[in-house]
């Protein structure tokens, strides 16, 4: 057998009342449910990135390289 390992921290702890399990389950859920989604890939670029091209007038000219140009 591996090393022992360690238990984990509590996820909650109920500091005053007598939950029911039906409420810490839903507790539980809601809490699980506010963080923990998964980031956006890093490889396609944001609606943010092409709004500042617009701004600034960056949107690919024709002429030498504008393939270049037009990646972003």
């Amino acid at each position: 057998m591996g090393p022992a390992t360690e238990p984990a921290a509590p996820l909650l702890s109920v500091v005053k009342g007598q939950p029911t399990a039906e409420e810490l389950a839903a507790l539980t859920a809601v809490v699980l449910s506010l963080g923990g989604g998964e980031p956006a890939p890093a490889g396609k670029p944001s609606v943010r990135h092409w709004v500042r091209r617009q701004q600034l007038r960056l949107a690919p000219t024709p002429g030498p390289g504008a393939w270049k140009r037009s990646r972003g």
